[in-house]
Formats: C-alpha cells, sequence, structure tokens
C-alpha cells in the first residue's frame, strides 16, 4: 500500500468517529502498554543490533519512559478531554463560553535513530491521547528496531489507526507529499527545514524537535565532584547520541583543572580504562556518523580518550581542551561522546560564549550562588535545562520538552503532548430570547457608547 492509499484509510477511519470517545483512546494507550510489555525483550535486542546499546539503558531511557508516560496520560485523559469553561465578556453578555480540545485527524511521525523506539513511540501517546490516527515513519539507520516497531504495532493495532511505514529518504518524502493534518518530527536542524517546508504546502501543523550545542557551565562554588559524575553520565549516556546531551562543557578557570581531573576519574569509573570492553557503553550507529565524529578529533588538544575503532564503530569517552571557537567541534552539534572543555573567568565570559549561538535545545548549570543562577537563566534562552543536573527534566511529566529558535518549536511530554495534538476549539453560546440591537446598523450616535464600552 503507497502513503497516498494509506492516509486515505486512515482519513476514512478517523471520519467514521472511532477514535473520539475517551474510551476508545485508554483502550488503545493499555494495548500500547501491554504490546511494550510482552516485546519487551524483543525491543532490547533489536536496539542492542542496531548500536550495542546496554539493556538497563534501553528500558530506562526508552521503555520505562514510554511506560511512565503511558501510565500517567491513562489517569488524567479524562479531565483533559473534558471541555473547559471559561469567562464571557460585558460585549457577549449573556453568554456561556468553553473550549473544546479535538484531535486534528491524520498524524505523520517522524522519528530519529537515537532512542528509535522512546521518539518512535513517546508522540504516539500524545496522538493517541488526542483522538488521531498516526503513520509512524522510524528512522532506516536503526533498521532492527525499525523492522521491530513495524511488526509489532502491526499485529496490535488496524493500520488505519496506527502504521508504521519503513524506508529510507525516498519514503519520507513520499509521506511529506501526502496532505497529513499534523506532523511530528524529531531529528536534525538540517531535516527539520525540509520537512517545514513540505508542510507549509499544505499549510499542515507542525511540532519540530530539533537539537543544537546545548551547554553546561560549571563555576568553582558548586561540589565538583557531584558536577563531574552528573555530566559524565548525561554526555557518555548512549555513547553521547542524546539530543540534550551537554554538548560543551563551561569551566571557571579556577576550578579547571580540578574539574578535568575529576571527568577523567569517572569516565574511569563507569567504563573502565578499556571502554571497548564496557558492557555498559554503546557504538557509533554507523560509519558515516563515526568519521563525521572522528573528524572532531584533530579540533584541540585531546586530554582524555581519543581511541576509534571504525570497523567496531567505538570512539572512547573523550575530553578536548585549547579548542579554538572557530573549530567545528564548537560551530557543530556533536551527537557523540566528545566533550570540548572551555575556561571562563567572569560569568559574562559564558553567557557571551553561549549567547553568540543559535539558542539550544538544552542548558545546564553547576553552581551554589543564587545569584550567579538567576543571572544566567534570565541571560540565556533555551528549551529547557536543569541546574545542578544534566538531561534529567526530561523525566518531569509537568515540564515541557520542546525546543526555541532552531532548536524547534512546540513541545510535548504529559499534558503537552496531549495538547499538541489538539486543535483548541473555542465556542460562544447565547441565548435566543435577548437580542439587544445595539450592535445593528444604523450606527448614528452609538460611536462613543461603544468606545466607553470597549475601555
Amino acid at each position: 500500500m503507497n502513503a497516498e492509499e494509506l492516509l486515505q484509510r486512515q482519513h476514512t477511519y478517523f471520519k467514521s468517529g472511532a477514535t473520539k470517545s475517551v474510551e476508545f483512546r485508554i483502550h488503545q494507550l493499555v494495548t500500547l502498554k501491554k504490546l511494550l510489555k510482552e516485546h519487551e525483550q524483543e525491543f532490547m535486542e533489536a536496539v542492542y543490533a542496531d548500536f550495542k546499546k546496554p539493556e538497563l539503558e534501553t528500558y530506562a531511557t526508552e521503555l520505562g519512559i514510554l511506560h511512565d508516560e503511558i501510565s500517567y496520560t491513562i489517569k488524567k485523559l479524562r479531565k483533559w478531554a473534558k471541555p473547559q469553561r471559561v469567562s464571557g465578556s460585558l460585549i457577549n453578555f449573556p453568554s456561556s463560553n468553553y473550549i473544546v480540545k479535538e484531535p486534528y485527524g491524520s498524524v505523520l511521525i517522524i522519528a530519529p535513530w537515537n532512542y528509535p523506539v522512546q521518539l518512535a513511540l513517546l508522540p504516539l501517546v500524545g496522538a493517541i491521547a488526542a483522538g488521531n490516527t498516526a503513520v509512524i515513519k522510524p528512522s532506516e539507520i536503526t533498521p532492527n528496531t525499525s523492522s521491530a516497531l513495524s511488526e509489532v504495532l502491526g499485529k496490535w493495532f488496524k493500520e488505519e489507526f496506527v502504521a508504521v511505514v519503513e524506508g529510507g529518504v525516498a519514503v519520507n518524502q513520499d509521506l511529506l507529499d501526502q496532505e497529513f493534518d499534523y506532523i511530528f518530527f524529531t531529528g536534525s536542524t538540517r531535516v527539520g527545514k525540509i520537512v517545514m517546508e513540505a508542510a507549509a504546502k499544505n499549510l499542515t501543523p507542525v511540532t519540530l524537535e530539533l537539537g543544537g550545542k546545548s551547554p553546561c557551565i560549571v563555576d568553582e562554588t558548586t561540589d565538583l565532584n557531584t558536577a563531574a559524575k552528573r555530566i559524565v553520565w548525561g554526555k557518555f549516556l548512549n555513547a553521547g547520541q542524546t539530543c540534550v546531551a551537554p554538548d560543551y562543557l563551561l569551566v571557571q578557570e579556577s576550578v579547571k583543572p580540578k574539574m578535568l581531573q575529576l571527568l577523567e576519574e569517572h569516565i574511569q569509573k563507569f567504563y573502565g580504562k578499556d571502554p571497548e570492553k564496557s558492557p555498559d557503553y554503546p557504538r557509533i550507529v554507523n560509519k558515516d556518523h563515526f568519521d563525521r565524529l572522528k573528524g572532531y578529533l584533530k579540533d584541540g588538544e585531546i586530554f582524555y580518550g581519543g581511541e576509534a575503532d571504525k570497523e567496531e564503530c567505538f570512539i572512547e569517552p573523550t575530553v578536548m581542551t585549547d579548542i579554538s571557537s572557530d573549530a567545528k567541534v564548537m560551530e557543530e552539534e556533536i551527537f557523540g561522546p566528545i566533550l570540548p572543555v572551555l575556561g571562563f573567568n567572569e560569568i559574562s565570559e559564558a553567557i557571551e560564549i553561549i549567547n553568540v549561538k543559535p539558542k539550544p535545545l538544552a542548558f545546564y548549570i553547576f553552581t551554589n550562588d543564587s545569584n550567579t543562577e538567576e543571572l544566567v537563566l534570565e541571560a540565556c534562552s533555551f528549551g529547557g535545562g536543569a541546574v545542578n543536573d544534566v538531561v534529567a527534566h526530561l523525566g518531569n511529566h509537568n515540564l515541557p520538552f520542546g525546543g526555541v529558535g532552531k532548536s524547534g518549536m512546540g513541545a510535548y511530554h504529559g499534558k503537552y503532548s496531549f495538547d499538541t495534538f489538539s486543535h483548541t476549539k473555542s465556542i460562544m453560546k447565547k441565548p435566543i430570547w435577548l437580542d439587544i440591537p445595539f450592535r445593528y446598523a444604523p450606527y448614528k450616535g452609538k460611536l462613543k457608547w461603544i468606545k466607553k464600552l470597549l475601555k
């Protein structure tokens, strides 16, 4: 079945009204939770086959997050879906006013390769909760996971409700040529522009979850050991292939030598002195990404790491120093296990370094100085972030996750996912028994009264 036929079937199914009842949506979310549990090992093995991601990471950062999100959504969905009453206005007195959340229709979810299960299915939770049908396009870069998603979801869902379409760039383009009612894309800024251009042809609304160079500041007032431990965890999780990983580190010069030493110590504690033998350290997803990342190793001095094996797609956790501001590693999103470390003396220097770059998806600062914290958070624009931690802010349902500027538009997680995939429909209801003639022509002598009323 081609993309046009698939979308037509989904449109027909949506127009039947089958997806609109809250009971139906909850039942489908329960089904999604069941299939994740029953096929847990299958998904873990698929992800491992694609880039040797350890089972604990796959469960914690993909399957576990999905279970948590689905359970939370099921618990809250009836409340979210209720019409919301709002106040009326004097000019429309008497009236009752309310807001209804309705599904868009058929949505397209284009998922990336780095968290290939989570980032395909987490948006689906919101799409189902809002009452839409969905077509999921997983990444061809992780073919084993893509195949598993297609096979498993194909067994549990009718394709007119949820379908998985596999393939490469040509399939993506074919899907983007169709008139979906909403497009949700996670990936690079470069491809995000292509998606937005395609969506504009049909005036299709979009959410773009992109990336960027997410900075992390460490000042001299913080607990350096804890900061180093958390940064090493967040940076080298998934071998650095995380859109919200700290992309580069800005460390106050007075504590930079100590911080570098602690980074080395914690890398060795986590992965041993030979990370290639560690069962807890994944691989780079393919040789093209390996070559791109290896090229960055020439952009500065290697303080720690730097070993690489192309046949194994292995790059050691690497810390770099003495990097020029115009080096590629400081211009492009790294998306790998390479951590540039730069120094600063005054916090204003760090802010200046950050603000000359496009607005990042994530931002982190380690400090015990409340004035520094307030200054930096006010001065820097970013999608979301954390104080004294990294990455973990994604685990809160009550925080929207999304970018700003070149790091994306729109947000999801928790209720924000439901809102993203829902059209907000405003309704005013007026009684017929009272019809004040003031608004009707002729208007002579009414302007001064209108001005008083609207003031």
